[in-house]
């Protein structure tokens, strides 16, 4: 693996990382939303991540990343974003405006604790590719300098 393909993989984390960050603010901006419905009630929303390979780069001019007969891994890619199957949080509140003809509001499934730990965590993994990339960058211009007496 050479330092040109690190700034590729961090880079295509980084990326996946602000999507995940920006699932969690939506996440949060809507964890108190009603609605008079099930099916109109939001739902927590996580990405769903892959392991981007070295078959599958090939067409995009990337080069070979190393002669392992099972492919290396040369980033990370955001599959899709999918809605949380946890139960909604149905309450009695006859005297709500967006309350049903039987008085139940349904609030979203949303976690704010569970969605505070996920934005911590996105964040830690950003910061770390990027220091990643710094390291990188680091050990290249010492490489540079390796022949100067």
């Amino acid at each position: 693996m050479s330092l040109n393909n690190i700034f590729a993989i961090s880079g295509s984390a980084m990326s996946a990382q602000t999507i995940r960050l920006n699932t969690v603010a939506s996440n949060i901006a809507n964890a108190e939303t009603v609605s008079s419905s099930e099916d109109q009630t939001y739902r927590a929303r996580k990405p769903v991540f892959s392991t981007m390979m070295q078959e599958s780069m090939r067409g995009y001019g990337w080069n070979e990343v190393s002669n392992d007969e099972f492919g290396a891994g040369v980033g990370v890619e955001v599959k899709g974003i999918v809605e949380s199957d946890a139960p909604l949080q149905p309450r009695y509140e006859p005297d709500h405006p967006m309350a049903n003809e039987t008085g139940y509001v349904y609030y979203s499934n949303v976690n704010p604790v569970e969605e505070m730990a996920d934005m911590m965590s996105a964040s830690r993994s950003f910061q770390t590719n990027v220091e990643v990339m710094n390291s990188a960058k680091s050990m290249m211009q010492k490489m540079l300098t390796l022949g100067q007496a």
